[in-house]
């Protein structure tokens, strides 16, 4: 399985999650696991998912990831999992 890890960051507002959610289920991307929290007024997520079955090139969704968040107010990034990984190893 190929997976995916999502990060959202910024301003908590009303629909963060689903703006996200929508987006990753129209382009049929499968949420494995997730974690958020809202800390002093600002919200983080994490997501890790599933994007064996992603329609499109991975560059474009992480392009349009990056347009949604714009839209929204908030940071949206998206990695292979083996980037992730890599780049947070001690």
């Amino acid at each position: 399985m190929k997976r995916g890890i999502i990060t959202v960051v910024g301003k908590d507002r009303v629909g963060i999650i689903s703006e996200v959610c929508s987006y990753l289920a129209k382009d049929n991307i499968n949420i494995l696991d997730i974690s958020q929290t809202i800390v002093q007024g600002f919200f983080n997520m994490m997501m890790i998912v599933d994007v064996n079955d992603i329609t499109k090139p991975f560059g474009e969704v992480v392009d349009e990831l990056d347009k949604l968040g714009n839209k929204i107010g908030v940071t949206i990034k998206l990695q292979h999992e083996e980037i992730f990984n890599k780049m947070h190893r001690l």
